[in-house]
């Protein structure tokens, strides 16, 4: 018997609104996997200051203070859902301790919000989740609160068990997006739940304009994608999972946000990296309007962490070019 994908989740809060909502789903992940649960809460504080001088000292108690009870409710009330779980308060640059707690810890997964006690979601997007996604040891999960108008059928907060259903899984035949994929397919074993993958043909991207002279090469394009897409569609099926594939045209944030509405996805699974091969070109634009305005949360994929033994369900030879 293999090891589960997901032994140790590392949750990061800062005690807002938005940080309680990502409790629910790592309390739900480390329910389903039977997963340790590390609780971190990170004390703001620029390493050029000095932490001894007096009133740095007496700033850094203050919040002690205030940190310690809030931290030892979410540990008792992770202990009374049968969890095994332990809080932690370090001293830094929220991002930076974030990912260096994941790496200590063996993280398999880390969980937070986006939006932060300021209620300025873009001043956190910004900057520690932005940043976190970008130098994570491990994948990571971004959960926004639900809005009250446009909202996809989300369980309200501390009401009721959540799921994960609907899996949309976008791909752009990188090995970043595959590797994500072959994330979310065993995601999807875990929970039972369906898997769209997505494609988004973006004409910047594949050198074609559309008009009349292209129409040949676009009509080509689009048969060797959906082709792939079929492939990818019939080995998630050989593993039980319900799956379907989608080709979308336009800008690529703009198609998965629609996908995902459309199709009310509880979660969507990405990478980081995309054909281009810079990550900023992605986290900066693609990932970065996602995580913004995603109707779900949204699983980011940078380095996925296998079982050991794990047996690839997408082939090594999957990320062959669909164009030319």
């Amino acid at each position: 018997m293999t090891n589960p994908l997901v032994n140790r989740i590392l949750f990061a809060t800062d005690f807002s609104e938005c940080a309680a909502r990502a409790q629910e789903y790592a309390v739900f992940l480390a329910q389903a996997y039977q997963a340790k649960l590390d609780i971190l809460h990170v004390l703001e504080f620029h390493p050029g200051m000095d932490p001894d001088y007096d009133i740095n000292k007496m700033y850094l108690e203050q919040l002690r203070k205030q940190a310690v009870p809030q931290l030892d409710e979410l540990v008792n009330l992770a202990a009374l859902a049968a969890l095994s779980a332990q809080g932690r308060i370090t001293l830094g640059i929220p991002s930076q301790q974030i990912n260096e707690v994941a790496k200590e810890c063996g993280a398999d997964i880390a969980v937070l919000g986006t939006r932060g006690r300021t209620g300025l979601e873009h001043v956190l997007l910004g900057s520690t989740a932005e940043r976190v996604v970008r130098g994570a040891p491990c994948p990571v999960l971004t959960v926004r609160l639900p809005r009250a108008h446009g909202a996809l059928k989300e369980t309200p907060t501390g009401t009721g068990p959540m799921a994960v259903q609907r899996i949309l899984a976008p791909v752009d035949f990188s090995d970043c997006s595959l590797e994500a994929l072959e994330y979310a397919v065993q995601v999807g074993k875990q929970f039972k739940a369906a898997v769209t993958i997505l494609h988004v043909l973006e004409p910047v991207s594949y050198g074609l304009d559309f008009t009349l002279s292209h129409a040949r090469e676009d009509h080509q394009l689009q048969k060797r994608v959906q082709s792939r897409l079929s492939e990818f569609a019939r080995l998630l099926a050989s593993q039980g999972l319900t799956a379907q594939h989608e080709v979308r045209g336009g800008a690529p944030r703009d198609s998965i946000l629609d996908c995902a509405r459309e199709r009310e996805c509880d979660l969507i699974v990405m990478g980081t990296h995309g054909r281009r091969g810079l990550s900023h070109l992605v986290t900066g634009s693609v990932a970065e309007a996602v995580l913004r305005h995603a109707p779900c949360p949204v699983l980011t994929v940078r380095s996925p962490k296998f079982s050991p033994g794990h047996q690839r369900v997408l082939p090594e030879t999957a990320a062959r070019p669909v164009q030319g």
